[in-house]
């Protein structure tokens, strides 16, 4: 049993969805093993309800599943149900967190210029996502078109030529939040249920084109594909960590400075046609969920059930582990070879990337994130 929590449909039911948790190979479902008191906190067709439970509830859910011997009519082969969208989609907010992607990046766009915008040490830059667009793993990706310009600085339209991905890590809110309350570093837990991967595709050129001054649109918003899986917070206690030095030191709304580590030991892994190509170190990200968190409400913002916020891409400081393909091929000048000879510098028609992850444990082993898959296809005429 991996304290993964998602929803599901048996294939040729007509009984709809249903909360699970996976074991193995096999899905349980979760309101048919529980008491009848539990089992009312799991009731409906996804996580939702769940969620806006609450930690008390989150944490007695999470205790009656450790302890669960389960029925075999209760449980069913991954290869019998479809997994859905765990849970309703409120508001999505991508952030920009790894230094190391963000200095890739500048240097790459940027040449000659500082490598960090001047507000990036100081906050956790973001923007608001489209969370129309949100779809769960396994669910094509269609090449979006839009604008871009090229390279003899002609204004074109047609298919995206630089189709990239981006690995993430994302987190789902369960408690809402009133308007005008901020949601303090320390409340973190109040509010967050778990995290889940994340895949924030970006096509390159559309980007580069449309992004000045107000920050991404189309070049972000055509798709962005979540696990079928999240994993709660409780089942990652072993796997918290500091994250790296500050400088200079955060304002007092996002000074974790004297307070419990709040990074997350992820090791990320992302394959392309079963192509192991990066291995992204979650534990160095500069900014945490919770100052993402804090930084998100600090206006007054309102949280609702189902908000998704995600990391922004996760790079490390080595070649191999960059989680994404301007920077893994540096924006086109250093293809990325596979096994079978072809090289990647963006992404082609047919091809899939999966991104995966894994968390250690306190008796010295590891468990797995639900995996975020998605294939390519040809864009609709």
């Amino acid at each position: 049993m991996t304290h993964l929590y998602g929803a599901f449909e048996p294939r040729g039911s007509d009984g709809g969805s249903r909360v699970g948790v996976r074991y193995g190979d096999r899905v349980l479902d979760l309101a048919a093993a529980l008491d009848p008191e539990l089992a009312a906190q799991v009731a409906g067709p996804n996580l939702d309800h769940l969620l806006a439970g609450g930690p008390a509830v989150w944490q007695q859910v999470f205790d009656a599943v450790g302890v669960l011997e389960p029925a075999d009519e209760h449980l069913h082969d991954l290869a019998d149900v479809r997994l859905l969208m765990p849970f309703t989609v409120a508001d999505y907010v991508d952030f920009y967190s790894s230094e190391h992607h963000a200095r890739n990046l500048g240097r790459i766009l940027r040449p000659g210029q500082p490598e960090l915008p001047p507000n990036w040490r100081h906050l956790p830059v973001g923007y608001h996502g489209r969370a129309g667009t949100v779809v769960v793993s396994g669910t094509d990706v269609v090449r979006p078109s839009g604008q871009r310009r090229t390279a003899e600085s002609e204004v074109v339209f047609g298919p995206t030529t630089r189709l990239d991905i981006e690995a993430e890590v994302g987190y789902v809110v369960g408690v809402p939040s009133r308007l005008g309350s901020p949601v303090p570093l320390g409340a973190f837990a109040d509010h967050v249920f778990g995290v889940c991967l994340v895949n924030d595709w970006s096509a390159r050129d559309i980007q580069g084109w449309e992004y000045q001054p107000l920050g991404p649109f189309l070049g972000k918003s055509f798709a962005t594909s979540v696990a079928a899986w999240v994993t709660p917070l409780a089942a990652l206690d072993a796997a918290w960590v500091a994250p790296p030095p500050r400088d200079p030191q955060p304002l007092p709304y996002l000074d974790d400075a004297g307070t419990a580590p709040a990074g997350l030991d992820l090791r990320l892994e992302v394959r392309l046609n079963d192509n192991l190509v990066s291995v992204p170190p979650f534990a160095q990200m500069y900014w945490t969920g919770a100052q993402q968190l804090a930084h998100m409400t600090v206006n007054g913002a309102s949280l609702r059930t189902g908000d998704l916020f995600a990391s922004g891409t996760v790079s490390g400081p080595e070649p191999g582990e960059r989680g994404s393909f301007i920077e893994l091929s540096w924006n086109g000048a250093e293809p990325v070879e596979l096994a079978d000879g072809q090289e990647r510098t963006f992404l082609e028609d047919g091809d899939e990337v999966v991104i995966t992850a894994t968390a250690p444990t306190a008796d010295g082993g590891t468990i797995e994130l639900g995996e975020v898959r998605g294939r390519v296809v040809a864009g609709r005429d």
